[in-house]
């Protein structure tokens, strides 16, 4: 290996860091705020990047996304299992949000989508509606399946997620098909550094990473609503004490987790091909990666989350087909370093 062969692999390896500390980024941030591990994250980017394609496809070959179907089974489904919980409770007044946050809005984006396709958008429009389409998932998956069981265990929580993904993934096959896609890069400029040409989508993939985890930072440390969220992530009972509803807390949550899940499936579509169930290796590498900010620490997530992506760069040109193994062996030092130098209680179930 020469050393101009090893600044290609490490431009590379930043490049699909970047993703993976997205992915992993929002990974921390719903496991903080409402413990759970979601691993339909990488799933959800997979999707995007399906959906982006579809818009893409040509006009006499372009049809609407199967995001959209997805959307409005799972908006029903969030609104009637919402509506029989305001029953049972006896607050039947909260019945006209609830059909407007679980319903309504979904529906009207997915309408609007329809819309716009039929126009032959530009690509910028279609970047905004692949996101607008992938946004809502997440929220309404929380509602239909975590939320029942909120105040449940880690593990069951862990458990339940994997579950997930797979009805996900047979989700996935039924409305995208099994063919693989690739869609068109964003942006056609490169640079050379040190000698070293950088294509534009890998600076895009880079900037955008950035720029995803300033405004993250800002979000938390000077809003109102991103304080509320960290608050919930320290301590779930006295935030409610203090007037914040931890249930809209992980609705929140769950949405900028969706879309940076769906940015995530944006940048990686033009330079791999992704399939239906590409997105379990991706947020499975994305989590060894939030593994080392020890799922709490969001410049750790990213650290960890890019040393992945060149780790897997590496091994990649050494062994093709030993790649993933390599990456996820380092999953073992870092669980035993974890598990030596944390501190262990008993897990309190909140009532």
């Amino acid at each position: 290996m020469t050393s101009d062969i090893a600044a290609i692999l490490a431009i590379d390896g930043i490049a699909t860091g970047a993703v993976y500390a997205l992915v992993a980024i929002g990974t921390v941030l719903i496991f903080t705020v409402t413990r759970v591990i979601f691993i339909p994250f990488g799933d959800i980017a997979a999707f995007t990047a399906l959906t982006l394609a579809a818009l893409d496809a040509k006009r006499d070959a372009k049809r609407f996304p199967g995001t959209g179907a997805l959307v409005v089974i799972l908006a029903c489904l969030a609104t009637l299992i919402e509506i029989i919980s305001l029953v049972r409770a006896g607050e039947t007044r909260l019945l006209p949000r609830a059909l407007l946050f679980y319903l309504v809005l979904p529906v009207a984006v997915v309408g609007l989508a329809w819309l716009t396709m039929r126009a032959d958008p530009p690509l910028a429009v279609r970047l905004v509606l692949a996101l607008m389409l992938i946004t809502p998932i997440a929220p309404l998956l929380d509602r239909i399946v975590f939320r029942p069981i909120a105040d449940g265990t880690v593990l069951l929580l862990l458990t339940v997620s994997v579950a997930l993904h797979f009805a996900l993934v047979g989700l996935g096959l039924l409305f995208f098909g099994p063919e693989g896609v690739r869609t068109e890069p964003l942006t056609s400029l490169s640079a050379e550094f040190a000698g070293v040409l950088v294509s534009g989508q890998t600076m895009l993939i880079v900037i955008a990473a950035l720029v995803f985890s300033g405004l993250l930072f800002l979000f938390f440390d000077f809003t109102l609503v991103g304080k509320s969220l960290r608050a919930t992530a320290v301590n779930r009972t006295g935030s409610r004490l203090m007037g914040i509803r931890p249930a809209r807390a992980g609705t929140i949550a769950y949405l900028l987790g969706s879309l940076m899940a769906g940015v995530s499936g944006i940048l990686i579509a033009p330079v791999n091909t992704v399939f239906y169930d590409s997105g379990f290796l991706i947020g499975l590498k994305a989590f060894v990666g939030a593994i080392v900010g020890g799922m709490t620490s969001y410049p750790g997530a990213a650290i960890g989350a890019v040393g992945v992506g060149i780790l897997e760069s590496f091994a990649s040109f050494e062994s093709s087909a030993l790649k993933d193994v390599i990456v996820f062996s380092l999953l073992i030092p870092i669980l035993i370093w974890r598990s030596l130098a944390s501190l262990h209680s008993e897990e309190e179930i909140e009532e």
